[in-house]
Parts: structure tokens; sequence; C-alpha cells
């Protein structure tokens, strides 16, 4: 499962690679088609009849509310289902008159969450949010709580792993035995395995393919893989299986287990253009085994076995143009779970994703995977080139919407882009990943914004010059005010990413940035931000040397399939979750434009130190020079 609003770009990027080079490549994406699938008419009836036979079953059975509720309302949910989809896809603009009505869509206790925002006291609890204008993304709203009702009783009743994101992810992230996802594999298929199954039957009978690749960015997208890929095995065993993508890269790079190979042929690491023209090559016969790149096999006596002749990869310059053919655009869905106009773009609206550059050119951050080729193999191309592409995917696609998917664009090549944009008069929205490091003048962001620049994120992590220097992250907190305040005047949204549970963060440290978060929400520096609790991973400075960051790594099992996230004594003894909880709580609500003024100390249900920031702190650097 990835995004339900935009396809995953590492199947359009492969195809139009594989094209570019003369084979004949197509792509399905059915993490989206088993969601349309399961959020049908007859996808809600099987769960009906699934309901009720647990129920003839077990009558004491006692369901989850979520699932009583739809029990109880039912059939409303079986009218209204095809026609919210199609009015999430886009095709339907009028069905928002009856949604807002709050009489059309059966409500479930998803729909609790209302009674939490503001009354203006117009009775209307989303009249502060939407106003009188905003009656579709005030439709769109409702019907995105009501999907996470249905989601809710598909997790409660059909499959308890079921998420539309992060499903089944425990059993393949940083999971060093395959054993977990070996039982799951062998068990009897839930009725969300089946659909899957059956998508799988009719896309073999569509292409006939003899290579299928699999793609499996995140540890939510494993479990399903091994299941298309069993059910592929079963049914067309001839066809070679390759798995690849950014939890392989991440999490596999010690792979020993030969059970993996029972489901694929070959797994493949980093960048995956000359793997596969190596492997392609060996599967036609014109290349022997021990010629592979960057790639695992199983021998013949069981052992995996990891081959790599040392060759180029292709130029970024030369991977060639991103291809969405073959994928359904008008059929993703358009969510709207967070109010927050800077939020919402993760999941609302169809953005063609496209990379600058090929790596991060700071590739110094103690926290981020640094020693992997993803981050640490730095490589740009021409704005021209680049150009070239955007205008070639807005002639496929139809659609104008960017949004531009690296580690952190450069500012150099975004500058040079937004000229050559500005010289073709492409008239395109875009949005990105970035630094917030001081080449990002108030004259860059004007640039940029003219140049269709919308929104931009970036890292201010812990906002602590202590800790944002022992992270090696190359900003202060002085700096990341100016440029988001920068952005913010040029009319570009900014969202922050925020860490709490650093090594050697201590209480102070945490009440200390949030009170610098605040000061941001109140300068109007920032417009949206989430706290993501630190994690150590084995191919961070941090998880390489622990000594330098005052931790030590707790001893890992053996390590036979995934290995990323590894365990860490501080010996600081702070209670990052409860104090985690707390910066969650006070962001949302920020967000909102709920509390900025108050003393942040009332976010916290027991007692924390008085903040060292002076309320000024953001007020004086925004004066300062850079």
């Amino acid at each position: 499962m990835t995004q339900l609003n935009t396809p995953y770009p590492s199947t359009a990027y492969l195809t139009g690679f594989l094209r570019s080079r003369g084979m004949q490549a197509v792509q399905e994406d059915l993490a989206l088609a088993l969601v349309l699938r399961l959020l049908s008419t007859t996808g809600l009836q099987q769960v009906v009849d699934l309901v009720e036979a647990q129920h003839a079953e077990n009558p004491d059975r006692p369901f989850s509310p979520a699932v009583q509720s739809f029990m109880g309302q039912r059939d409303r949910y079986l009218a209204t289902i095809a026609r919210v989809i199609t009015f999430l896809q886009g095709r339907d603009s009028t069905l928002s008159h009856r949604i807002v009505s709050r009489q059309y869509l059966p409500e479930g206790p998803r729909f609790d969450a209302l009674e939490g925002y503001i009354d203006d006291g117009s009775g209307d609890p989303l009249g502060w949010a939407f106003g009188a204008l905003g009656q579709h993304d005030r439709a769109k709203h409702l019907a995105t709580l009501y999907l996470n009702d249905v989601a809710d009783v598909l997790r409660d009743a059909a499959d308890e792993r079921f998420e539309f994101v992060r499903y089944a992810e425990s059993l393949a992230g940083s999971q060093a035995s395959f054993e977990p996802l070996a039982q799951a594999l062998a068990a009897p298929m839930t009725l969300v395995d089946e659909a899957l199954h059956q998508l799988t039957l009719e896309a073999l009978e569509r292409h006939q393919p003899d290579v299928v690749l699999l793609s499996v960015p995140f540890p939510g997208s494993v479990y399903a893989a091994f299941r298309i890929a069993q059910t592929i095995k079963a049914h067309a065993p001839g066809t070679k299986l390759v798995l690849g993508g950014g939890f392989v890269n991440t999490e596999l790079r010690e792979l020993t287990e030969p059970r993996v190979f029972d489901y694929f042929d070959f797994v493949t690491l980093d960048a995956g253009e000359r793997p596969l023209l190596a492997l392609l090559e060996h599967v036609q016969g014109q290349r022997g085994a021990s010629r592979l790149v960057r790639t695992y096999v199983r021998d013949a006596d069981g052992t995996v076995r990891y081959v790599n002749m040392m060759e180029a990869d292709v130029a970024f310059a030369e991977v060639g143009t991103p291809t969405w053919d073959g994928l359904p655009l008008h059929d993703y869905l358009s969510l709207l779970d967070m109010l927050n106009p800077m939020h919402r773009m993760w999941s609302d609206g169809r953005w063609n994703k496209l990379t600058v550059a090929h790596g991060c050119y700071w590739k110094k951050c103690s926290f981020c995977d640094v020693s992997l080729d993803y981050i640490g193999r730095y490589e740009g191309a021409s704005a021209a080139v680049l150009a070239d592409r955007i205008e070639a995917i807005v002639a496929e696609t139809g659609q104008t919407g960017f949004h531009f998917v690296d580690e952190a664009a450069p500012p150099k090549a975004l500058k040079t882009l937004a000229q050559e944009l500005l010289a073709r008069g492409s008239d395109i929205s875009w949005w990105g990943n970035i630094r917030f490091e001081k080449t990002f003048s108030p004259e860059l962001c004007n640039l940029l914004a003219d140049s269709g620049c919308i929104a931009v994120s970036g890292g201010l992590e812990v906002a602590s010059d202590r800790l944002l220097s022992l992270m090696k992250k190359g900003v202060s907190v002085d700096q990341v005010a100016r440029v988001t305040k920068a952005f913010s005047e040029a009319g570009i949204l900014v969202h922050a990413y925020l860490m709490y549970g650093f090594p050697t963060q201590t209480v102070q440290d945490t009440v200390d940035a949030l009170e610098y978060v605040r000061q941001l929400f109140e300068h109007g520096c920032i417009q949206s931000g989430f706290f993501h609790r630190f994690s150590c991973t084995v191919h961070s400075p941090v998880g390489l040397n622990p000594e330098e960051y005052g931790i030590t790594l707790t001893p890992m099992p053996p390590v036979s399939f995934a290995k990323n996230d590894i365990g860490f004594h501080d010996p600081s003894g702070v209670d990052h979750d409860a104090l985690g909880a707390v910066l969650k709580k006070a962001i949302y609500n920020y967000m909102h434009g709920i509390g900025v003024e108050e003393d942040v100390r009332s976010w916290f249900p027991f007692k924390v130190p008085k903040t060292t920031v002076p309320r000024n702190k953001i007020e004086k650097a925004l004066k300062a020079k850079g």
C-alpha cells in the first residue's frame, strides 16, 4: 500500500527507462486496484456477509464499535459507497451538496473527531476551516472520515493487519527473521488477500509477462508483494520475479534467508536501471549469473549469494522520462484527512512525481542513512533536461501539478530550473523537499514562486542549536526562521519535519524546541509540521558511531532478513513517549490556529521546566541580518 491519491513513482521511472531501451514494459498499481475493489458495493457486501457469518458461528463474539456502527447502517453504506468513490475521484462534484448536509453519509466513530473542532458560534464545527465557499473541501473531508470508518471495519472484521498505508508493516520492518512473514503467507487467505489474489490473476491474464518486477517502497508494501508473488508462482511458474524498491535497498542489505527465493528469483539493490539491464540480459541468455549487478540469487544448494559485477550506474540525466502510461490516472482518490492547507497536499490531488537530482547534495545529517546509495550518490541533470521531462509528462498526463520527491532539492538546481521554466512559459505548480539553508534568499524564493512553487517541506528536526550541531544539520534555528519567513512571504506554504527523542535530548531541550516551533507558527514562518520519534538506523552515523552521541546500542539477534532500526540506551532516561504525545497534540492545534499564544507548558499534563527561550527570540532573528 502507498498513497491513494497518486501513483508511487518507481514504476513510472522504470517503465519509462525500459521503454527507452527498446523493451516492452507495462505497469500496474495493484494497491489502488485492491482499495477500489474493497471499497465497492460488492466489496462491502462481502464484508457484511463475513460479519454475519462470524456472528452466526459465535453469537457471543463482541464486535468493535466500528463494526457495530457499520452493520447498523449497512444498507446506507451499500447504497453510498460507489457514489462516494466517484466523488473522491473528481468525477461527480455535485454530490458535495448532499454530503455536506450530514444526512447522506452514514457516520461512524471517525466522525467523533468533528466534536474536537472549534464551533464559531454558528453551530457548524467545520465553518471555521472551510467557510461558506469551501463546500467541496468540506464534503471531501467528510467523505474521507467515511472511508476511514470503512477501513476500520476491514481491519476489525476482515484482516487485522489492514490499513490504507501501513498494511501489515510489522511483518517486515526491521524484522530480523523471515518467520513471521512466512507464517502469515502460509495462513489461509483473508478477504483482503482473496481480492489481491484475484487482481493478480487478472493482471497476469492481461499481460502474460515473462518477467515481473515488484517495487516495495515501504514495510507496509512487503506482505502484499509476497502474496502477489505467491499467486504468480502458483499460476505462472515460468515467470521470473524480481523484488526491489526502497524497503529492499534499506533493509535487505544482509539478506541470507533462502525462503525469500521461494517467491522471488532475484532481489536487486539500489537504483534499478543498471541491475535490471544486466538481469534482463541474463534472463535472455546473453549474460551469465556471475555477471549480474547488485543482485541476490539462491544457488542450487540453497545458499543465498550476492552478485555484483562492477558496472557504472546509468547517469541520472540518461534514465529517460517517467511515463504513467497504463496507470488509471483518473481513478486515484483525493482525500482530505487534515484541514491544514499544507498538510493536505500529501493526500489530496494527483501529483506527477519527479526527481530533480539523485541522492542528497548535503549527505551529512547524523540521523540519516547517508551511507546508502539513494542518499550518498549525488547526481544531477541540466535544467533543460528536467524541463523537457516536465513538458513530456504534462503532454502525457494532461496534469500540471508536480511533486519533486528529492531527498533535498539543491538550491542551485531549483534556481536554474525555475529560470528555464519561466523562459519556456511553462505553467506548472510544484512543491518539494529542501534544506532550510541561507541560499534561499527572499529573491530566490520569489523566483521559485514565479516559476510555480506553491509549497516546500524541510527538516528543522529538533529546534535546538546544540542538537542541530550534533546532528550536523548545517543550519541554525535563527537561519531556519529567516528562510521559512522568506518562503512564506513569497506565498509559498512551509512544512517543517520535526524530531524528538534524539540522543542526549533533555526535557528542557524538548520544552525549548516546542517554544521555538510555537514562535515559528506565531510569526507565520511555517504553516504545518509533524513530530517524528527519532529512530536509530544501522546505516546512519548515529548507528555506525553511537559513542559519539553518548548512547550504547542494543545487541541485535542474528539477521537473515530485514535490518534497519536498532534499539539504543540513552543514559538521560527521559520518557520521550510521554513528551511525544504532547508535542503531537500541540502542533496539531498550532496547525489549526489554536493555542499559539499560550505558554507551552499548558500542553503538558505533568510538570515541566519553564522554557529558556525568550518569547521574542524568533522576532529578533527575523529582524537580524542572515
